[in-house]
């Protein structure tokens, strides 16, 4: 039976992380490191177990085949070969890889994940994002007894919205810069919650499908000039200016015409 004591904490992470707040909460002076981190505990679990049906049925998919996965030629990313038996299954997904440059206190780096688009009950375009190393991005090498704990509770695949994995990003960064802290040791720049957010929210977009590859750039997740995935082209190619031949004295020349307006 939980104590009333422990649901106030429980809704006070919960708060924390909806508010995705930098300032962790304030926690009473009676509550000890315990109940705090019980609290994170069942947040976790309370977002974990939210699965929705798409959700369900996309892991259902990566987990037969996983079954299968000695099939896989070994010269193939795993990546690419669950792509290939996700599109075969029907499934309109692709492989994003992210990258982003170096900001204030979030050092440049690059990921790679799995992208699936479905349509919502209602019509919508659901975004789900799909990872198959997951558990090993909130990893640390020296970690508490509660943070490794928190962690084994992740799972190794991920399938959920933007909005569920940015949950999870607050509540694990925020239960790791507590580990590192209780350990005595420095809290690198990849291990907040802005360089995480990047791996998989990042702005600037791969994609690369089983047949071809194009450059996107990520725009509140609203599909601009009716783009796939939500995203906008970050290229487009150069105006060609039209070229005409002029005759002077019997010679020919190659001049470029004037832009006219």
């Amino acid at each position: 039976m939980v104590s009333l004591e422990e649901e106030r904490l429980v809704q006070m992470v919960h708060d924390f992380i909806e508010s995705e707040s930098s300032t962790p909460p304030i926690f009473p002076a009676s509550s000890n490191c315990l109940s705090i981190n019980q609290a994170r505990c069942f947040t976790l679990q309370e977002i974990l177990g939210r699965v929705t049906e798409a959700e369900s049925r996309v892991l259902e998919t990566l987990l037969k085949h996983m079954r299968s996965k000695n099939d896989a030629d070994k010269t193939t990313s795993l990546k690419m070969w669950f792509l290939k038996r996700l599109k075969m299954d029907g499934f309109n997904a692709s492989i994003c890889q992210t990258s982003w440059a170096t900001s204030l206190g979030c050092p440049a780096g690059a990921y790679e994940y799995i992208d699936i688009t479905l349509k919502g009950e209602n019509g919508d375009t659901m975004r789900l994002i799909v990872d198959i190393d997951f558990r090993s991005q909130f990893e640390l090498a020296r970690p508490t007894p509660f943070y490794k704990e928190l962690t084994d509770t992740l799972p190794s695949f991920f399938v959920g919205s933007e909005d569920k994995l940015n949950k999870i990003i607050s509540l694990l960064c925020s239960a790791a810069k507590q580990s590192l802290r209780e350990r005595g040791l420095h809290v690198p720049p990849w291990r907040t919650s802005s360089y995480m957010q990047s791996k998989w929210l990042s702005r600037c977009c791969k994609v690369t499908n089983d047949s071809n590859i194009g450059y996107s750039g990520r725009e509140n997740g609203e599909a601009k000039n009716g783009s796939r995935h939500g995203y906008s082209s970050l290229w487009t190619p150069p105006m060609v200016k039209p070229k005409i031949r002029v005759w002077v004295a019997g010679l020919a020349c190659l001049v470029s015409s004037p832009a006219w307006a």
